[in-house]
């Protein structure tokens, strides 16, 4: 596990030891002064009550004090008045009372928040630990954190793939539930990417390590989580401005019932039924427990303003490759211009793409290697993100992508090579020492399910769809008819998506917008957007600056059940909030006419308190369009 990771965890615990503290310090008192009560001991048993108050109120005190500090006001003012005032106005029952009800609300609050980030948690307690490692010819157990590119590893059945790499005498046999939901198990062949954090389903097998554990897939993961995890939506910033109304309304009719009943006790009890207020733990519980839900549905939230945006987007903008088609591009057809040789033109384009990350130059080199062709290290090269790249090949100049950036660098004519394409092939253009080459076809169809997948959006609230899309034109507009899509752009470069986001924010009719991309090409227009999301575990870790979300499942129908649970999260914190608000005045009104006792309160704000924090755990049951559990 990273070390923040482990270090939050730590912290986290020595926390609930200090509120298991702090709860004690409020109940034994309590306990042994309701015994001397009992016993006819009065003035011993008020002593016993004060000392039950004092600890929770001046531990109180002090986080008041650090909250301010750091310029936040909450409602917990509230109950260090009431217990205050209780000491002063000669009823330390009602401030022992009022301190375990604080101090028993915030291990229900540290539970329900627990029980919210269940799945978060539970993706940084299962990152990769060990790794057995091949070391002069024998085998030794390493920490994960210290393999590099180039190691290979063993991972024995059962073990945990401790960092990226390529699997070696395949097949292996994968469980990708704690990355993607997902419980049937991924068999991946010789030479194909296992992601860090799979587990091994099946029989041990060799991995050659692709990048360090701290780059590979788990990493972006954990580190979004920890993002996730100590964000605070701009709803929970809302609550907080609202505490302070909350505070003064409280103020004034306590010390208005005390005014008109002449008795102060009147402001005392309006005081521990306003203590504390369901407005700081129903939004915060509510929101977690939906980007956990999220989680548990393949969608990775960054934050909970990430997910309030979620529920409202009303337009979507995705990329062609890996999302409506299945991203595994095959090479069907090599073309060539005269003076050069299929094989040839292959391998110097695979040579160069040995240094790019795209999804179609994977499948070049893929298709290089199947053919037995010997590659070699490219020099100097520059990479257009989306649009291709150049560089040095055993001394030629090679530049390889879309025909658009290879014409640019190429003097010649492009038309016999690309007469008669194939409508919805992908095309790859290949220049040689400022020469037209050739173009490779390769053949990328659209997922069985993309339409089924869309028609869950548009279910979800989706409104308009739009795709972008570096590719060829001829193959966009296949695609977008084929589907039935509302616009469609070929040929584009990234800036050429940013525009294509701007014109759906109008088409959005004042909702948001969400682009779906592979969170490395697609990075500018992932931040462009109201909600970016990147495909795949590789997608966040590359990308965790730009993108708001990430999509861990090869599903685009996840992205409707997410947004139905954003909507759901909002809906039940707002309701929380209301019903919570709500009952507080209604009590803290029966408070001021005198029909309730300050004890009484207490007990009637702490159940309050539970009913709108089961009603927040709610999200966590899920509901219509958000998907079954798995």
């Amino acid at each position: 596990m990273p070390e923040p990771a482990r270090a939050d965890i730590q912290a986290a615990g020595a926390a609930g030891r200090n509120r298991y503290l702090l709860l004690a310090a409020a109940v034994l008192p309590l306990a042994v002064g309701l015994l001397l009560q009992l016993m006819g001991m009065k003035g011993a048993a008020s002593a016993a009550f004060a000392v039950g108050t004092a600890p929770v109120l001046a531990v109180l005190l002090i986080d008041i004090a650090w909250s301010l500090r750091a310029g936040r006001f909450g409602l917990d003012v509230l109950a260090a008045l009431s217990m205050a005032a209780a000491l002063a106005f000669g009823e330390p029952l009602a401030g022992n009372v009022v301190a375990l009800m604080y101090a028993g609300g915030q291990q229900l609050e540290r539970f329900a928040e627990g029980r919210a980030r269940r799945e978060m948690t539970a993706l940084a307690a299962r990152a990769p630990r060990d790794a057995v490692l091949h070391l002069d010819g024998g085998l030794v157990v390493v920490a994960a954190v210290d393999l590099v590119a180039g190691d290979r590893v063993l991972v024995r059945s059962g073990d945990t793939v401790p960092a990226d790499g390529a699997v070696l005498g395949g097949p292996a046999v994968l469980d990708l539930s704690s990355l993607t939901g997902e419980t049937r198990p991924a068999r991946l062949e010789d030479g194909e990417e296992a992601p860090s954090g799979a587990v091994n389903a099946g029989d041990a097998f060799d991995l050659a390590i692709l990048r360090p554990a701290a780059d590979s897939t788990y990493a972006g993961i954990v580190r979004l989580v920890e993002a996730a995890a100590s964000s605070r939506a701009p709803m929970v910033r809302l609550a907080d401005r609202y505490a302070l109304a909350f505070v003064l309304v409280s103020l004034a009719l306590a010390i208005g019932a005390a005014i008109l009943a002449h008795d102060p006790r009147r402001a005392l009890a309006v005081l521990v039924v306003a203590t504390p207020c369901p407005l700081i733990l129903a939004v915060p519980v509510a929101l977690m427990a939906g980007l956990s839900r999220a989680a548990k549905r393949g969608v990775l939230v960054k934050s909970g303003g990430a997910l309030e945006k979620l529920a409202r987007v009303r337009a979507l903008v995705v990329d062609k490759t890996g999302t409506l088609t299945h991203g595994r591009a095959e090479l069907e057809e090599v073309r060539t211009a005269p003076d050069f040789e299929p094989e040839e033109v292959l391998r110097l384009a695979a040579s160069l793409d040995q240094a790019s990350s795209h999804v179609v130059a994977r499948a070049l080199v893929h298709a290089a290697h199947d053919r037995d062709l010997a590659l070699s290290p490219p020099r100097a090269v520059k990479e257009d993100g989306g649009a291709g790249l150049e560089g040095w090949v055993e001394g030629h100049a090679v530049a390889v992508g879309g025909t658009a950036y290879v014409a640019a660098r190429a003097s010649g004519d492009w038309s016999a090579l690309r007469a008669h394409l194939p409508p919805a092939s992908a095309v790859v253009a290949v220049a040689i020492d400022g020469r037209p080459a050739g173009l490779l076809l390769f053949a990328d169809p659209v997922r069985d399910d993309a339409a089924d997948m869309i028609a869950a959006l548009r279910r979800g609230g989706v409104q308009h769809v739009a795709l972008a899309s570096g590719d060829r034109t001829e193959a966009v507009d296949a695609v977008g008819r084929d589907l039935g899509l509302d616009a469609w752009t070929g040929e584009l470069k990234p800036e050429g998506k940013i525009a294509q986001i701007a014109l759906s924010r109008e088409a959005a009719n004042g909702g948001a917008v969400m682009m779906v991309g592979d969170g490395v090409n697609d990075a500018p227009a992932l931040a462009a957007a109201d909600i970016g999301v990147a495909l795949g575990a590789r997608g966040a870790a590359a990308s965790a600056e730009v993108a708001d979300a990430v999509l861990l499942v090869d599903r685009l129908d996840r992205l409707a059940e997410a947004m139905a649970i954003a909507r759901r999260s909002l809906a039940i914190a707002r309701q929380s909030v209301r019903w919570g608000i709500g009952l507080s005045l209604v009590g803290m009104v029966a408070a001021a006419f005198g029909y309730l006792q300050p004890v009484q309160g207490a007990l009637l704000q702490e159940a309050i308190d539970v009913v709108v924090i089961l009603n927040a755990l709610r999200v966590l049951i899920p509901g219509p369009g958000e998907g079954a559990e798995t």
